[in-house]
């Protein structure tokens, strides 16, 4: 047996179905700069990653200097495409109703985005006070570092070990084995690609599910499962 004594969802792309509109308003943004990028590959390559560190990870591969611009640029566009056109994930409601743990959210979004998407899906109360942005840890404490998941546990009262992760990027899920805990990879959002599911096991999850409803039964498995020795 081993004990799951807390539920952490990441948001985007987990909760709320976010990254392929912020893929496909930052790959025409990259575009227009001088990086010719795909919303496919935005999402393959970026997801998970804050603007702010796509757009450092650009100018070392590149040799690109981007404006700082960018980033307002950016920030404007999608608080007006998340708050208008951002869907919840089906089955996401169902599969709450069926989990008794506490639960919480740990996003690199900021509060106020969370707070504007989690109102516009209907989320916002099935979380509330529970939700972290690592944004407000500090800009240098955003996954892939851990900081975020383990104020969390510290926040909730429980042993790192003792809590679940539910992520659908790399670096989310590097944060969360970083920080001791045990990792489910998500692959139901749009911004999927062939290769995901096989990404998401070497960055550390355990398993991974492409459908919200399949979560309770997967949580279930995992506490009668020890993990990897």
């Amino acid at each position: 047996m081993s004990q799951i004594d807390l539920i952490i969802f990441d948001n985007d792309g987990v909760l709320v179905d976010s990254e392929i509109i912020a893929a496909e308003v930052e790959a025409v943004l990259l575009t227009e700069a001088g990086y010719p990028i795909s919303t496919e590959e935005m999402g393959e390559r970026f997801a998970g990653m804050t603007w702010h560190n796509i757009l450092l990870a650009v100018e070392r591969e590149a040799s690109i200097p981007l404006s700082a611009s960018l980033l307002d640029k950016s920030e404007k566009i999608l608080d007006e495409r998340l708050g208008r056109d951002v869907q919840i994930i089906p089955g996401v409601k169902e599969a709450l109703a069926r989990l008794t743990q506490p639960r919480c959210i740990c996003s690199n979004s900021t509060t106020r985005r969370l707070d504007k998407m989690l109102t516009h899906v209907g989320l916002k109360a099935y979380f509330d006070p529970h939700i972290y942005s690592a944004r407000d840890l500090g800009e240098d404490k955003v996954k892939p570092r851990p900081d975020i998941f383990l104020h969390a546990a510290r926040q909730m009262g429980i042993k790192p070990s003792h809590a679940v992760v539910v992520e659908d990027s790399v670096h989310g899920i590097r944060g969360a084995v970083a920080a001791g805990m045990r990792v489910i990879g998500f692959t139901g959002a749009s911004h999927t690609y062939p290769s995901h599911a096989d990404r998401l096991t070497d960055a550390g999850a355990e398993t991974v599910i492409s459908r919200m409803s399949d979560l309770p039964a997967t949580i279930a498995a995992l506490s009668e499962w020890s993990g990897v020795a």
